[in-house]
């Protein structure tokens, strides 16, 4: 494979003539392919279409009738379930809608409103920080973007967040309330937080008493290669007293049907009663009849966990595809890195700095929607420009084929322009 670092002028203008004629060539293709964000192919959604016929009762293990109001936390057949599942108490789970973004962000509103545990209420500081690992995600960011909340750019590593400067900043500064953790395949890079990464965000000590985490396990079953395990941060955090600081997130979105699944929190037992006083006011409760549809659909842990494995064989070809061509596209060229996730939705690359723009507007002239480069940042500013979260789970398998192979041409053009401008 040609290493394009090491070319002279001249090489690398006879290989921009040649990448030029054969972007042309996908261009002239009149290509019209998404792969900007983590959506399921409709492939994938018709394996889950039996969940739709699976409610052959209305009426609840405590005859509850589903149909009616009542049950503002959720009903106890869902909180099994998902207690099973995640290894979390039933008592520390409130099942709300179809949305854990909008548990996130309702759970933020709280802490800007009312405080939590006796602090002082975000909304009355001068000022409210937050830490965000990156490459992260978009909506994350947009949360505290919308709420005014300045945002904290922490590297991410192998192992998880960059935990010495982590610490270093949480222990001295008062204004930084927390920090968002996508803690097993991580959006973008499909990174999964070590042992030890876990125990040093449930131990460290804080300057701000109402320092939280909020810990997004959106990908928490979504295994396509090696299955990870993730260290339980509830059970770490109460060795080191420190039950209140976390805030977990779930739901089947990507389960079942993206915007018709359940989704859930979890908190100590303290947060919990927080939370729910001030649920309480804002609804009488959340679909029963999804929550019933959902534990009839796969009776228990092990019902979602045989489905993942079929969620798994859908995308794991998907996922070949995309490291496949990127390793005999790219490999040795020194112009892309990337990531090998053993689970999640995406794939996350690195091109040389300065390129990711030029590169996602390639692919956009020519017909095929990345996520826009910077979005895995905050502010959308990524200081270096390179880092492309790529998403497989769309597109046909013929699709991802095209699409990918362009990208790679995408790549190699930015980069030959980048080492002719030096």
């Amino acid at each position: 494979m040609l290493n394009y670092i090491d070319c002279s002028k001249e090489k690398l203008l006879e290989e921009k003539a040649l990448l030029e004629k054969t972007y042309e060539g996908y261009v002239s293709q009149h290509l019209k392919l998404d792969m900007s964000r983590g959506k399921p192919a409709g492939t994938q959604l018709d394996l889950n279409n039996d969940i739709l016929k699976s409610l052959d009762t209305y009426i609840t293990k405590e005859g509850l009738d589903a149909r009616n109001y009542g049950v503002l936390d959720g009903i106890p057949e869902a909180k099994k379930l998902f207690s099973d599942l995640l290894g979390i108490r039933e008592e520390q789970i409130i099942i709300g809608g179809n949305s854990s973004l909008n548990l996130m962000y309702d759970t933020f509103v709280r802490l800007f409103l009312f405080g939590t545990r006796g602090n002082t209420p975000w909304c009355k500081l001068d000022k409210v920080k937050f830490l965000c690992p990156s490459p992260g995600y978009d909506r994350h960011f947009a949360i505290c973007e919308d709420l005014g909340i300045e945002m904290i750019t922490v590297p991410m590593h192998e192992e998880g967040p960059d935990m010495d400067y982590v610490e270093s900043l949480v222990k001295e500064d008062d204004s930084i309330k927390g920090i968002w953790c996508v803690p097993l395949y991580s959006n973008p890079q499909g990174v999964c937080y070590s042992d030890e990464t876990v125990e040093r965000l449930a131990k460290m000590e804080t300057a701000a008493k109402d320092f939280r985490i909020f810990w997004d396990n959106a990908y928490g079953v979504h295994h396509i290669y090696e299955e990870k395990q993730l260290k339980d941060i509830f059970e770490v955090a109460k060795v080191f007293n420190h039950e209140d600081r976390v805030y977990y997130f779930f739901s089947t979105s990507k389960i079942t049907f993206p915007g018709a699944g359940v989704a859930l929190m979890a908190a100590s037992d303290a947060n919990i009663a927080e939370i729910k006083k001030h649920m309480g006011v804002q609804t009488i409760g959340h679909d029963k009849l999804n929550q019933l549809r959902t534990v009839h659909y796969f009776k228990d842990a092990d019902g979602i966990r045989r489905h993942m494995k079929k969620l798994g064989d859908e995308l794991r070809p998907k996922f070949d595809i995309v490291l496949t061509t990127l390793e005999k596209e790219l490999a040795g060229t020194g112009l892309l890195s990337w990531t090998k996730p053993n689970g999640g939705y995406f794939v996350a690359v690195d091109t040389l700095e300065g390129c990711a723009k030029e590169t996602v507007a390639l692919a956009k002239k020519a017909g095929v929607t990345l996520t826009g480069a910077g979005a895995t940042f905050p502010y959308g500013n990524d200081p270096k420009d390179q880092n492309i979260r790529l998403a497989p789970s769309y597109p046909t398998l013929e699709e991802l084929k095209v699409a990918i192979e362009l990208f790679c041409v995408c790549v190699k053009l930015a980069g030959v322009n980048k080492l002719l401008a030096e």
